[in-house]
């Protein structure tokens, strides 16, 4: 990628941005409005929900997604209209999934084009064990919903 680009995308990409995107994902998909409002945070932690998607063409990198397992099945069933007591493990990934997704698409609009989103990869655990080589991180966002940890970063490869 050359520098134009480069700084393209630091111009339009930001933190701000990020939080601009994710409150508004928020409050379209999971009803979180005034009551329950994405809240900026410095704290941070190790996601025990991560959903990344790729990016890929006139940009590479990747957009990724990292809840707490109650914020998982929180999401999951803000977005699938249940009661958190009938999530089910397939719910919290598809859910994931369709997050990711959606913030992928919002931040790839940002971005150079013509570029292309990858489906997305979602998984449970401990996420500081996830690694993403090659790249360096962008913007990232730390959040709280609902009292849970929610994060969005924003990765570039960098082979340089």
């Amino acid at each position: 990628m050359d520098g134009m680009n480069a700084t393209m995308v630091d111009s339009r990409l930001d933190s701000d941005a990020l939080y601009g995107i994710a409150g508004q994902i928020w409050n379209a998909y999971l009803g979180a409005a005034m009551s329950n409002p994405l809240v900026r945070t410095e704290e941070r932690g190790a996601p025990e929900v991560v959903a990344s998607i790729s990016v890929t063409g006139s940009w590479d990198g990747h957009v990724v997604v990292g809840c707490s397992a109650t914020a998982a099945t929180l999401i999951a069933a803000a977005m699938l209209d249940l009661d958190p007591d009938d999530v089910v493990p397939a719910d919290i990934l598809d859910a994931a999934g369709e997050l990711v997704n959606v913030v992928g698409g919002n931040v790839k609009s940002l971005l150079p084009q013509p570029s292309l989103l990858s489906l997305p990869l979602t998984t449970r655990g401990d996420g500081r064990h996830i690694r993403y080589p090659g790249t360096r991180e962008v913007c990232g966002l730390s959040a709280l919903w609902q009292g849970e940890l929610v994060s969005i970063t924003v990765l570039q490869v960098d082979l340089s």
